[in-house]
């Protein structure tokens, strides 16, 4: 096992030292501050791709949890309470959401990424059985572990959505559904490099993302958006070479899932690839820094693209001077920030303004949202933190395809929602709330089918809440920010994340794990097993039954929401008169 970590390490090395350099040109090319800056940016962005990929550890509890059953002796319930206290750790992401708006980036990818290491690094001592916990303290340690991600989570989303405010439709798809390949990630590289050792599948969730980590605290930090229409359009090409990669990484991913028996050979030469594909964005930063420095050597465009961006921030059409717009405009801003505290005090804002915490958890939207987000995510933890005994009571020895289907298919659901659902915003307005409603019912007809236990049901189940439960976070994830605004963006997102810990408690802990024990029988040593389908039927009837409550509330908050995504709508339309007006008139 160790002789292949050598070869981890230099890989990343590799990676840094291209960080680095790049770090350096853009920091010494003072003739360009523009092209620095950008570059960096998609630096920062690249960096963030690299954290969420291995920052999906939490759902990776199936490829070692057959050990901790064996190896404590535990029932069903009591494993199924171990996961619970792994997403537990969620619940502490209130923490790291507080943290978001006082400290910078760096500080908190390392505090996720230092009790990550203590976390999964305590679990590996004793999956490897050179210590021994008792249950309590292995709940400590899966608590600490869970609640490393949401420092990486909140670092990436919050500084990215800033950084890109104009596309959070494809971001949030971008790095949710890295995260979802996280799993198939480290699953696969498990299976290549450690033959799925379940000692050795904790190491890598303990050191790898510590490595990431503090390779992306060098880079990833605030930059400022977006300012012109042509900037807006460079990014959504960026973002479809992002969505790109994404798609060969996860195909790749599929296809060696299938290979029977690989050699260790194909394995390292699987492993090796992997690694370059995950380092191939790189490639943007480094364009975007040269084509930038050759575009600032041609002739002074960047006063006639800004303008109709005065415009629009001044919200006019009148064709005044753009000095004076300015000076309006910061007029207007000193008084808005004068007169804040006042207007707060005269009445709540409406849905799609800046909303503080407690404006927001007064709203019944925030709460609408909330309980159909905790009606797909909790229903789909339940799956996936039991699919290893879910796979054993269908007869299937090795669950570790079906993590990975899950993982893969859920990269699809992510990415592709963010972007589809992005362009039909600016298309027609569509309120984003739809489509998860639309993978509410589908998720529905997913756990019917497992329900029925037919031929294969448990593939097309394991692909259909993949699909379904990366849909739910790509579009909860911009949804909340346009429903209640970015300035308190990192606290409402950990609010809304206390539904996985919720929803694993409700739907894994109590549900799932309650039903299992009646049907199970007991084993020697204090444990007990189930087999059959009808081990866990009446559990994907009832979540089905809960999706299908996810729907109704999915469908009330795209009806209150219209108005909202149509002001978008408008706003983006208008935007795209003034460049074009614009650019006719050069």
């Amino acid at each position: 096992m160790f002789r292949t970590v050598p070869y981890i390490l230099q890989s990343f090395w590799q990676s840094l030292r291209l960080l680095v350099l790049l770090q350096v040109m853009a920091f010494f090319q003072l003739s360009s501050p523009g092209s620095s800056t950008t570059a960096l940016k998609w630096l920062g962005f690249v960096a963030a791709v690299w954290v969420q990929a291995i920052s999906g550890n939490n759902y990776t509890f199936s490829n070692y949890s057959d050990a901790l059953k064996s190896l404590m002796n535990l029932t069903q319930l009591e494993l199924n309470n171990l996961s619970v206290a792994k997403d537990v750790g969620k619940a502490f992401g209130l923490l790291a959401g507080l943290a978001s708006d006082r400290f910078p980036t760096w500080l908190i990818l390392l505090i996720g990424s230092v009790e990550g290491l203590v976390g999964y690094g305590a679990q590996w001592l004793v999956v490897s059985e050179k210590i021994t916990l008792s249950y309590w303290q292995m709940c400590i340690f899966l608590c600490m572990g869970g609640n490393s991600t949401t420092w990486m989570n909140t670092a990436v989303l919050v500084t990215c959505i800033r950084n890109f405010r104009k596309n959070r439709g494809p971001v949030a798809g971008i790095l949710k559904g890295y995260v979802g390949l996280s799993t198939a990630i480290f699953t696969d590289l498990c299976a290549a490099l450690f033959s799925d050792d379940a000692a050795s599948f904790l190491v890598m969730l303990a050191v790898i993302p510590m490595v990431v980590c503090v390779i992306a605290a060098f880079f990833l930090r605030e930059s400022p958006p977006a300012a012109t229409p042509a900037e807006e359009q460079e990014e959504s090409r960026f973002f479809g070479v992002f969505n790109a990669v994404a798609v060969v990484v996860a195909v790749y991913l599929l296809a060696y899932d299938f290979v029977p028996s690989p050699s260790t050979t194909f394995s390292r030469v699987f492993a090796a690839v992997l690694l370059v594909l995950l380092a191939s964005p790189l490639g943007i930063p480094i364009y975007s820094f040269f084509f930038a420095s050759r575009k600032r050597s041609g002739p002074d465009i960047e006063g006639q693209a800004r303008e109709p961006l005065l415009v629009e921030e001044v919200n006019t059409t009148e064709s005044q001077d753009r000095f004076d717009d300015v000076a309006v405009q910061k007029v207007e801003d000193v008084a808005a920030m004068e007169g804040e505290e006042e207007e707060v005090g005269k009445k709540a804002p409406l849905i799609g303004e800046e909303h503080t915490i407690f404006e927001a958890l007064r709203t019944v939207d925030f709460w609408v949202l909330f309980i159909s987000f905790l009606c797909g995510v909790g229903t789909g933890l339940a799956v996936m933190n039991n699919m290893g005994q879910i796979g054993l009571a269908l007869g299937y020895a090795d669950v570790s395809i079906f993590v990975s289907l899950t993982s893969i298919w859920g990269f699809f659901g992510r990415i592709i929602s963010g972007t589809v659902s992005e362009y039909f915003i600016k298309k027609a307005g569509t309120p984003r709330p739809l489509w998860n409603a639309a993978s509410q019912i589908v998720m529905a007809v997913g756990y019917v089918l497992m329900a029925l236990a037919v031929p294969g049901s448990l593939y097309i189940g394991s692909v259909v809440v993949g699909i379904c439960y990366g849909i739910r976070l790509a579009i909860t994830v911009p949804t909340a920010s346009e429903l209640f605004g970015l300035k308190y963006y990192g606290l409402i997102y950990n609010i809304l994340i206390l539904n996985l810990p919720l929803g694993s408690f409700l739907f894994s802990g109590l549900l799932a794990g309650l039903l299992y024990d009646m049907e199970a029988t007991a084993t020697a040593g204090g444990g007990n097993t189930c087999v059959g389908a009808h081990c866990y039927r009446l559990v994907f009837v009832i979540m089905s039954v809960a999706c299908i409550i996810g729907f109704g509330l999915d469908i009330l908050l795209s009806v209150r929401s219209k108005e909202v995504y149509n002001k978008i709508f408008t706003s983006k339309k208008s935007k795209k008169s003034l460049a074009a007006a614009a650019s006719d008139g050069q």
